[in-house]
C-alpha cells in the first residue's frame, strides 16, 4: 500500500524523500548566495551610515556659519576633523603584535589540520602563517627602531 504511487501514503512518502534531497540541494546553493549578499549589504550599510553622519555634520556646520554671517560675526573656519578619516586611527605596535600572533596561530592550525587529512595540500596553511610572521617581524623592527639611541629612528609614528 505504501509503495503504491496512487495512494496518499505513497505520495507523502515519495514527497518526503524527494523534499529532503531537494532541501539539501537548495541549502547548499543558498549559503554562498546569502553570504555574498550579506557581505555586500553590510559594506553598503557602513558606507551609507558614514555618508549620513558626514552629511549631518556638514549641515550643522553650515547652519552655524549662516547664523554667524546673519549676525555679522566671525565666520568659523572648517575644522580639520572634517577632512580626516576618523573611522580608524593609526596602528599601534601592539596591534601588529596581536595581528601577527593571531594570523601565525591560524596558519599553523590550518597547516596541521590539513596535514592530518592530506599532506600534499597542507602547505596552503603557511599563507596565513607568513602573513602573521610578517606582522611580527614589523612589530619587532618598529619596536627596535623606537628604542632610544637606535640607529634607524626614521620610521613614521605608528
Amino acid at each position: 500500500m505504501i509503495n503504491d504511487p496512487s495512494s496518499v501514503a505513497g505520495l507523502i512518502a515519495a514527497a518526503t524523500a524527494a523534499s529532503n534531497h531537494d532541501v539539501d540541494d537548495v541549502l547548499a546553493l543558498m549559503i554562498p548566495i546569502i553570504t555574498i549578499v550579506m557581505g555586500m549589504g553590510i559594506g553598503m550599510l557602513r558606507v551609507w551610515v558614514d555618508y549620513r553622519k558626514k552629511r549631518e555634520i556638514f549641515q550643522l556646520h553650515h547652519a552655524e556659519r549662516m547664523a554667524a554671517i546673519d549676525k555679522g560675526g566671525e565666520v568659523p573656519p572648517l575644522p580639520p576633523e572634517f577632512f580626516r578619516d576618523y573611522r580608524r586611527g593609526p596602528g599601534t605596535p601592539s596591534d601588529y603584535l596581536r595581528y601577527g600572533l593571531v594570523w601565525l596561530l591560524i596558519g599553523v592550525a590550518v597547516f596541521v589540520a590539513i596535514w592530518m587529512r592530506s599532506q600534499q595540500d597542507a602547505w596552503w596553511g603557511l599563507v596565513p602563517a607568513a602573513f602573521g610572521a610578517a606582522n611580527l617581524l614589523f612589530y619587532f623592527i618598529a619596536r627596535r627602531a623606537r628604542e632610544p639611541g637606535s640607529v634607524g629612528n626614521s620610521l613614521p609614528p605608528l
